[in-house]
């Protein structure tokens, strides 16, 4: 399969040792301060096209995701590892980032050592397809649109309810996404990963029960409790919500799944089978 470095190459990104004077790198200082662009100087005129990410737009992307310095963030094609950088620099985050050329593995080790956060981000070559997702809290993407689909039952089925998938200017298809910014001539979409839910459960509420059937599109759901209908069903990873009137008029059931389990104050679910 082709890098994704062969759909986006970025500017290398080299800190200014003083001119060569070989002053260390600053260290790692997380927060808004940080101006990815100091450790940016561009790169000679290649014969093959690139399509670079503006830093911009890598800002957008963790903005959007909302990561955090206790974030994993996994970054599948990960070009100069620019976003892996940016991520641990401003966002304190840790890190993966793969790809398939060794010269951008190699490249963004470099960059990750210039930049002072070696120790926080690793490079790795790999097949992004075989790359394990389960630990990551935040996906990062930019890869073509038939990538993206190839990739989203793995992101349905491995990862954990409530990670964070954003991607940069291809969608998921029929996955629609939760938001989606403007960032200049750029999209970017951001996904929350939601629990799964499809199948029989026993809801209990005030001492009765009802068979719950559940038929889910990603984070839409409906079905039936008894003979009532579900509305509106919807999740935001482990959150769920819905209506449905079981006899004393309409409710709202808020809770949280944890997996064959759904707790929600005086209500439960109990998966069955």
């Amino acid at each position: 399969m082709p890098s994704r470095s062969l759909v986006r190459a970025m500017p290398a990104l080299l800190v200014f040792l003083a001119l060569g004077c070989g002053e260390p790198a600053p260290q790692p200082q997380p927060g808004n301060g940080f101006d990815p662009a100091r450790f940016v100087q561009g790169r000679p005129r290649l014969d093959a096209p690139y399509i670079a990410t503006d830093l911009e737009v890598v800002d957008a992307m963790l903005g959007l995701a909302q990561v955090k310095p206790d974030d994993y963030v996994i970054d599948l094609g990960s070009g100069d590892g620019r976003i892996l950088i940016a991520a641990a620099r401003s966002n304190g985050a840790r890190g993966l980032g793969v790809d398939i050329d060794p010269a951008r593995i190699r490249e963004s080790n470099d960059n990750a050592r210039a930049a002072g956060v070696a120790g926080r981000v690793a490079f790795r070559r790999q097949d992004l397809f075989q790359t394990p997702l389960a630990e990551a809290d935040v996906l990062t993407l930019y890869l073509l649109p038939e990538v993206n689909l190839r990739l989203r039952p793995r992101i349905l089925a491995e990862m954990r309810p409530g990670t964070r998938v954003v991607s940069h200017d291809f969608d998921m298809g029929e996955w629609r996404w939760d938001q989606r910014q403007r960032v200049g001539d750029a999209t970017i979409y951001l996904w929350t990963v939601p629990a799964r839910v499809g199948g029989n459960w026993t809801l209990s509420v005030g001492g009765r029960t009802w068979p719950l059937v559940l038929e889910q599109h990603y984070q839409r759901f409906a079905g039936t409790a008894g003979t009532a209908r579900i509305e509106q069903g919807g999740l935001n990873g482990e959150r769920i919500r819905f209506r449905a009137d079981l006899g004393e008029g309409r409710r709202t059931f808020e809770g949280r799944v944890s997996g064959n389990m759904i707790e929600g104050g005086d209500w439960r679910a109990t998966r069955v089978g």
